[in-house]
């Protein structure tokens, strides 16, 4: 992670630029999730974003759970990298890869990894997801730590939106990871909320992590029924430095888009220095 400060470069040098959030609703059949992927990022190009984002699990949504460990790749080979990268290059785009189940140290699990292609189809970032997601509720239960390996670093890169953070859905709940990305322009966090902690709580979060580090927010998500029963809670997302919802999609395949303007996260900052305020010990100065 580089840790430089970005009060370094003068945000206001970097002109606005667009970025777009791609809901999916994915199921088993992971061919037919690429071909919605790809048409979806294809529409976003062709509406001008030069960053897209794609939502956790892009490429399967499964009732068995195991069967993203069967799917997994090996580090910069094969065809779920493969469709990133190409796709990326194909339409130009900047493209953040959701999560792509990855090799783990055990055989029966996974890394949940966030990829990043530049607009040649290069890869300049990788996240493995850090916290993983438990919960139970009546027959509702969910344990993410079954099947996947956690992360244990924090990473940001510079993109076209400016200093950019990496994070997956549970990861939202933990303000602490994104205070570690020393002061983003934007953080992206692909999702598959639960309806349930979805509508409880997603949106809140969001504007939170969006306020409190005064930078852009932009959260593709899962957003429907699945074939497996399972229900995401969607609402796709793009919010500013102030907390304000610039595009949301509520559910159901689509994408939402907004400018990114590089003046409006320093007006916010220069009217509320919250973050030059900090003095709690180990804050950065």
């Amino acid at each position: 992670m580089n840790s430089s400060s970005p009060r370094s470069a003068p945000q206001t040098a970097r002109p606005p630029v667009r970025v777009a959030a791609v809901q999916t609703v994915s199921g088993p059949d992971v061919a037919a999730n690429l071909r919605v992927v790809a048409e979806l990022v294809a529409a976003a190009a062709d509406d001008g974003a030069k960053l897209v984002a794609l939502p956790e699990y892009f490429a399967l949504i499964s009732a068995v759970e195991t069967d993203k460990v069967r799917l997994r790749e090996r580090d910069g080979e094969g065809p779920l990298q493969h469709f990133l990268r190409e796709t990326a290059a194909r339409h130009r785009v900047w493209l953040v890869g959701g999560t792509v189940p990855l090799v783990a140290a055990s055989d029966q699990k996974v890394r949940n990894t966030t990829l990043v292609y530049d607009d040649r189809g290069e890869r300049v970032a990788r996240y493995d997801k850090i916290h993983l997601f438990g919960f139970q509720r009546g027959a509702e239960r969910y344990d993410e730590a079954a099947t996947i390996e956690p992360g244990r670093e924090v990473v940001c890169f510079d993109s076209p939106a400016g200093r950019t953070g990496l994070s997956v859905c549970y990861d939202l709940r933990f303000p602490e990871l994104f205070r570690a990305m020393a002061e983003p322009d934007l953080i992206v966090l692909p999702a598959a909320f639960t309806h349930t902690t979805g509508r409880a709580h997603w949106e809140v979060l969001l504007r939170a992590r969006a306020i409190e580090n005064q930078c852009y927010v932009m959260a593709p998500a899962q957003g429907g029924c699945h074939p497996s029963g399972r229900v995401t809670w969607g609402h796709s997302m793009i919010v500013d430095p102030w907390g304000e919802i610039l595009a949301c999609r509520e559910e159901g395949p689509g994408f939402v888009a907004a400018d990114l303007h590089p003046e409006r996260i320093a007006s916010v900052r220069a009217s509320l220095p919250a973050l030059e305020h900090r003095c709690l010990p180990g804050a950065a100065s």
